[in-house]
């Protein structure tokens, strides 16, 4: 007679670790950061640490803990991305399969405009045996608005969080339906934007900052003097009728 042995399978998190301060995450994130097995985080190719795992090893001493970086691809190639993230879903298999739990940081809040999002989907997809969590944390978006001291949304206010792109027409609108919006990503389209805000007669109402309550962070009132100029990815747009 046999006897199997079987390992109760790993727990995956995703854990929002804020706007950059590493002082704005949750005593949740933090006790996770404590308790989980594997440290999991975005990876740059060129090296450096990205955004979350810079927060995260603030509160980690050096070797405390099972640290794996993953990488993943700039690229709309949907054959490349499928191939990626089936290889990025075994990798935290194995460490799930082994009873580990992986904690995935992520700046922001993981359930808005994440890598977080596609990953808990995989993996669900894969493996739904696995037990997944996220923590909420304090979005860019709110991180801005305390920072430059504008309330986002007050009564009947409508106020809305916008990927720009580069539907003209598109920007026009919400900007003309809602109060208040944050534009996410606005780096690529920041010319189009300040043209459109000039011509809605909306220029003095926006504000933009880049990587908004860290160390590193740029905030422009003036952002006329932005055209022409370019930014960085972390960088977004407030206005503020």
């Amino acid at each position: 007679m046999t006897t199997e042995i079987t390992t109760k399978l790993g727990r995956l998190y995703g854990l929002g670790v804020g706007p950059g301060d590493p002082e704005l995450i949750t005593v949740k994130a933090f006790r996770l950061l404590k308790e989980a097995d594997v440290i999991a985080y975005p990876k740059k190719r060129k090296g450096s640490k990205s955004y979350a795992h810079a927060i995260a090893d603030t509160y980690l001493n050096p070797g405390e803990k099972e640290m794996l970086g993953l990488v993943f691809p700039m690229t709309k190639d949907q054959e490349t991305l499928r191939s990626h993230w089936a290889q990025t879903t075994e990798q935290l298999w194995e460490l799930l399969a082994q009873g580990k739990d992986v904690a995935f940081v992520t700046e922001g809040d993981p359930n808005l405009y994440s890598t977080w999002i596609h990953m808990a989907r995989t993996m669900q997809a894969a493996h739904p045996e696995v037990e997944i969590h996220s923590v909420p944390g304090i979005s860019s978006a709110l991180g801005a608005a305390a920072r430059l001291g504008i309330f986002l949304a007050d009564g009947d206010d409508q106020f809305a969080i916008i990927p720009a792109t580069e539907d003209r027409e598109e920007m026009k609108r919400v900007i003309e339906t809602h109060d208040c919006l944050v534009f996410l990503k606005v780096a690529k389209v920041i010319d189009m934007m300040i043209d459109l805000l000039q011509e809605l007669g909306l220029i003095e109402n926006a504000s933009v900052v880049t990587k908004v309550t860290s160390g590193d962070e740029q905030v422009w009132q003036n952002v006329k003097e932005l055209k022409g100029i370019e930014l960085n990815y972390l960088t977004l747009m407030v206005v503020r009728k």
